[in-house]
């Protein structure tokens, strides 16, 4: 029979298939993700184990920041009594990762039947792999996402741009207006989430940076999906009104909210996540932040949103009974103007990063519970 491996270094004894951690003779309760990290640590102990072998290791089903880690390795040092700045048993690698420099040496315990001897972390060996279920999930939730910042903008254009004088219902503007941005915000939110999702597949892939490949992933989906859903309402009015207004939101707008949200979601982690926000929030309020700023961004640039292009089709067919300029006393204003609509797409990109973020996150805690 082989006995089963348990890792001893100071007073503290790691049994990897048991999964249990023991100081003397007192067990230590350690989170089930932190405890992978010290197996992870000790099994491959005194090689460096670089942060993306962590990350496509321990989270492997769910996508965090980098400050996951760091509070990871902290409370970590905190349970075997360890010091960052003289550390007997996790040593930091600036910029690259940590590694196990304690003296571990492997106890074996000859009272362990067969069946239960396995000479390495089963949680490691057969984890949590991400399975269709659950990508369709994500792809899911941001669709959904998409689909209530679309509900959300619909409703504030649908009450604002209603003009019974003339003759457009508040009720008739109000569900043509939410059907059009639903129908754009879901295929957005579809649309970057499926770029996510592949970059996020690719960083385990190929296990190169998880923040650049999500950021390309993110920016790709929103490139194809706006160029695409251009090209398709130019042909449309081309074919049913002979024209069609040029500077419509397209793939450009696409690509750069669909960066936002990524990184906005990344530097919300980093550093917003703490004791009293979770990491979903802190990504959620990071991108909304960071659309937000990109909406505006791109309005001042003469880019266009959703409302942007409102504007544009209303001056672009003559009978038109959109009134724009029933919008800017919103912002103080009696007509429509460059800083108005720039504040007006800001609004946007916030309400759309804040929305997408958050439903995902929603989701992936649903998934996790």
């Amino acid at each position: 029979m082989n006995p089963s491996p348990r890792y001893q270094f100071g007073t503290h004894t790691l049994d990897a298939a048991d999964r249990q951690l023991w100081n003397v003779d007192e067990r230590i309760d350690v989170n089930a993700r932190y405890l992978d990290a010290l197996i992870l640590l000790v099994e491959r102990s005194p090689h460096l184990i670089e942060k993306d072998h962590f990350f496509n290791t321990v989270w492997q089903d769910v996508v965090v920041s980098d400050n996951a880690l760091s509070q990871c390795i902290k409370e970590l040092r905190r349970v075997l009594n360890d010091d960052a700045s003289e550390p007997r048993f996790i040593q930091t690698v600036p910029r690259h990762g940590y590694r196990f420099v304690g003296n571990v040496s492997l106890v074996n315990d000859a009272s362990l039947s067969a069946t239960t001897a396995i000479p390495s972390n089963p949680a490691l060996q057969s984890t949590k792999t991400t399975t269709a279920s659950r990508l369709f999930a994500w792809w899911a939730a941001w669709a959904a996402g998409g689909a209530l910042a679309g509900l959300i903008g619909g409703m504030l254009y649908g009450f604002g741009l209603s003009s019974p004088e003339a003759g457009v219902g508040t009720l008739s503007t109000l569900l043509v207006l939410i059907t059009l941005n639903v129908l754009v915000g879901t295929t957005g939110g579809a649309g970057i989430g499926a770029g996510f999702i592949a970059g996020w597949t690719l960083s385990k892939t190929t296990g190169q940076s998880r923040a650049l490949w999500l950021m390309l992933g993110c920016g790709a989906g929103g490139l194809l999906t706006g160029g695409a859903a251009k090209m398709l309402c130019l042909d449309a009015f081309n074919l049913l009104f002979g024209k069609a207004p040029s500077g419509m939101t397209g793939g450009f707008e696409g690509a750069v909210l669909g960066l936002a949200i990524a990184s906005g979601m990344l530097l919300g982690e980093r550093f917003l996540e703490g004791p009293r926000m979770s990491a979903r929030m802190a990504g959620a309020l990071g991108s909304g932040a960071l659309t937000g700023a990109a909406g505006l961004a791109l309005s001042l640039s003469g880019g266009h949103l959703m409302g942007g292009s409102l504007r544009l089709l209303a001056e672009s067919f003559s009978e038109s009974r959109l009134e724009w300029n029933a919008l800017m006393p919103l912002f103080g204003q009696l007509d429509a103007s460059r800083w108005s609509e720039a504040a007006l797409a800001g609004m946007e990109g916030l309400i759309f990063g804040a929305c997408l973020m958050g439903v995902w996150g929603w989701v992936c805690r649903r998934i996790s519970d």
